[in-house]
């Protein structure tokens, strides 16, 4: 991120929300194969990969298994508690540094075989210029992914969490954690358990955020906090329309690029720096 003081805002309360995380990693392998589709981990065999906005290092741990070494990348204070979950798993071959991913970019030119960047950008202050950070770090001939927010999709999270968002993000960690986001969860939790077990005819076109709530359902109650919690700590969040990522990736110095369905309600998009 920025050095913008919503940037950096936004880079500490989600350090409240990793610090106080469930687990070391919150995800499963299956989530995280689904997450970097169509660039399958084991492609990263021998790649010097870099992970803008780390977090908790949860992501790097599966990455961290495939590749030769590994960069995370954090603006917040959260960047400690990913470097002691990695001194506990024993992984020599991972780093971490605490900056801000536009800064990052600009000391790191083109270093990295693979650079990727989830649930990050959707909440810069100028998105757009983390995505080109994410290309600047990326070597020649190099690959980047980066996961997003959409606007499409999103319609009841825009009208009804976003104002909540904006008084929950002001309120203490622990305030909004347990008094907020751990009511809300219940009946988040419920609707996923109810669409997991619907046929996809008629119930997609029925449904809002039916394939999210698909695809979260087939996780516990604690995920469903956490993720319920991360939505409402950010000062700052934006949705992405696809129209804007493929504007983003119009340049002519990319090729191979794309831009994905992720559940319905968010983008996966990359493609490869051109040598």
């Amino acid at each position: 991120m920025t050095n913008d003081i919503a940037d950096r805002r936004t880079a500490e309360a989600f350090s409240d929300s990793w610090v106080n995380c469930f687990s070391p990693s919150p995800y499963t392998q299956v989530q995280v194969r689904e997450w970097f589709d169509p660039i399958e981990l084991e492609a990263l065999a021998g790649k010097k990969v870099c992970e803008l906005g780390c977090g908790n290092g949860g992501l790097l741990q599966d990455v961290a298994r495939f590749s030769r070494t590994v960069t995370g990348v954090e603006l917040g204070r959260c960047v400690e508690i990913a470097k002691e979950n990695f001194r506990r798993m024993k992984l020599d071959h991972v780093d971490f540094i605490q900056e801000d991913i536009l800064a990052f970019a600009d000391g790191h030119p083109g270093e990295y075989d693979f650079v990727y960047c989830i649930g990050v950008l959707h909440h810069m202050k100028d998105p757009e210029e983390g995505f080109r950070a994410v290309v600047r770090s990326t070597s020649p001939g190099g690959r980047f992914h980066c996961w997003v927010y959409g606007y499409e999709g999103n319609f009841l999270i825009r009208t009804l969490l976003e104002p909540l968002r904006r008084i929950a993000s002001r309120l203490p960690w622990w305030l909004n954690k347990y008094a907020l986001a751990l009511p809300l969860a219940v009946p988040f939790f419920l609707a996923s358990q109810v669409v997991k077990r619907l046929c996809r005819d008629p119930f997609e076109r029925l449904v809002p955020l039916y394939g999210y709530l698909q695809w979260i359902g087939a996780y516990r109650f604690a995920f469903h906090h956490h993720v319920a919690f991360d939505q409402l700590v950010s000062p700052q969040t934006t949705y992405i329309r696809r129209e804007t990522i493929a504007k983003w990736l119009d340049r002519p110095d990319l090729e191979g690029t794309y831009v994905l369905p992720r559940n319905g309600n968010s983008w996966k998009f990359g493609g490869v720096k051109r040598p």
